[in-house]
C-alpha cells in the first residue's frame, strides 16, 4: 500500500478512558502525517466523548454490544464491511477485532505482535509492552510511525501541548458558575482531588487522601474539590467526612465525560491515582499529581501523563516496600513537594 491508497484509516483503542487518552499523540501523528486521509476511531460508548473532542479524529465509531452488554462479533464485522477501510491500526488488539478486520477484508492491518490475534494481521510490530520500557503513548505512536514508514509517508513532528483544549471563554464561564454555586472565592486556587480509581490501578486510601488534602498549603488560599464520576460518589463523600477542618466541596459529575473534562480544564492542580481523569488532566496540560504502584505493568513511566514535565508529579511506594503497598508512600513528603512546586 502507498499513501495514495490510504484514504480511510481505522484506529482501534477500545478499552478504558485513560488508555484512550494516551492514544491522542498517535492520532495527532497520523492525521498530521496524512492530512488528506480520513481517520476513524473505534471506541466503546463510555470513551466516545473524548474521541469526539480529539481534533485529529474525523469520525468516531462506537464498538457495538449485544442486549447483554457484551461485545458483538457479527455487528462489528458488518460495521467494518460497511466502511470499506483501506487500513487499520490496532493500538489495542483483541482476537475479536482482529478476526472481524480479517473477515471484512481490510487490506492493511497492523497491530502489536502479541497473543494469537497477531496472526489475523498483515503487519505486526514487536513492542514487548510487558517490559514497560517506555510510556504507553510512545508505544501507540510507534505503531503509527511504523505505518507511515511502511507506506512511504514522512512522519509529522510531535504535536504541541496541550493535546486537548476546550474554548477558554466557555471554561472560564463554567469556573465562575462553579464558584458561585459553591460560594467559593474565585481568586482562590481550586485543587481537585479524585479519590476514585475505577478499579484500574492501586490507589491511595481515603485516610491518605485526607492526610494529603489537610497538609496542602497555598500562599493565596485554596479549596479542595473532591471529584467523582458515576459509581464513585460514596467514596468521595467518605473523603469529605474526613476533612472537617479543610475547606472542600464535593463535585459529583452527572453531566457526562465531556463536561467533566471541561471542568478539569479549570483545575489549578489535579490529584488522583492512575486512572482516566488524571490522563484527561494530562492531555489538558494541567498540573497533575499521580500515584502509581511499582508493578512493572503499572509504573509511572508506562502510564505517564501527557502534560509537560514541569506540570507533572508522580509518586510510588519506596524501593524497599512491596510494589503495590501504597500505604508506604510518604504523604507528608508528597504534600511538601506539591506545596513547593505548585502552591507557593
Amino acid at each position: 500500500m502507498t499513501a495514495s491508497y490510504a484514504k480511510k484509516i481505522l484506529v482501534v483503542r477500545n478499552d478504558k478512558i485513560g488508555d484512550f487518552m494516551l492514544a491522542y499523540p498517535a492520532f495527532a501523528l497520523l492525521k498530521n502525517s496524512l492530512p488528506e486521509a480520513r481517520i476513524y476511531a473505534l471506541v466503546p460508548a463510555y470513551t466516545a466523548d473524548m474521541a469526539e473532542a480529539c481534533p485529529w479524529i474525523d469520525e468516531v465509531i462506537i464498538d457495538p454490544v449485544d442486549q447483554q452488554g457484551k461485545p458483538a462479533l457479527f455487528k462489528l464485522l458488518t460495521l467494518f464491511r460497511s466502511y470499506h477501510f483501506d487500513a487499520m491500526i490496532a493500538l489495542y488488539s483483541t482476537t475479536r477485532v482482529a478476526l472481524c478486520a480479517f473477515l471484512a477484508g481490510i487490506p492493511y492491518r497492523l497491530a502489536p505482535a502479541t497473543k494469537l490475534a497477531q496472526f489475523f494481521y498483515t503487519n505486526r510490530l514487536k513492542q514487548r509492552r510487558s517490559r514497560s520500557e517506555k510510556p504507553e503513548h510512545a508505544y501507540n505512536s510507534d505503531l503509527v510511525k511504523y505505518f507511515c514508514a511502511d507506506i512511504g509517508v514522512a512522519i509529522a513532528p510531535e504535536p504541541e501541548l496541550p493535546l486537548l483544549q476546550f474554548d477558554a471563554e466557555h471554561v472560564a464561564s463554567l469556573r465562575q458558575q462553579f464558584c458561585q454555586q459553591h460560594h467559593l472565592d474565585p481568586q482562590q486556587l481550586l485543587i481537585f482531588v479524585h479519590p476514585g480509581s475505577g478499579g484500574s490501578a492501586r490507589n491511595l486510601s481515603t485516610r491518605q487522601y485526607a492526610q494529603l488534602a489537610a497538609a496542602l498549603k497555598s500562599a493565596t488560599g485554596h479549596t479542595i474539590i473532591i471529584s467523582a464520576g458515576p459509581g464513585e460518589f460514596e467514596n468521595a463523600h467518605r473523603l469529605a467526612k474526613s476533612l472537617p477542618d479543610t475547606p472542600h466541596v464535593v463535585f459529583e459529575s452527572h453531566g457526562g465525560l465531556r463536561r467533566f473534562a471541561e471542568m478539569i480544564q479549570f483545575a489549578d492542580v489535579f490529584i488522583a491515582g492512575s486512572t482516566g481523569p488524571i490522563h484527561i488532566a494530562g492531555a489538558l496540560n494541567r498540573p497533575t499529581v499521580a500515584f502509581y504502584p511499582r508493578r512493572r505493568s503499572a509504573t509511572a513511566l508506562r502510564w505517564q501523563t501527557l502534560n509537560h514535565t514541569t506540570h507533572r508529579l508522580a509518586f510510588s511506594p519506596p524501593a524497599e516496600a512491596d510494589e503495590e503497598d501504597m500505604e508506604r508512600i510518604d504523604i507528608d513528603m508528597v504534600a511538601a513537594t506539591i506545596n513547593e512546586k505548585y502552591l507557593r
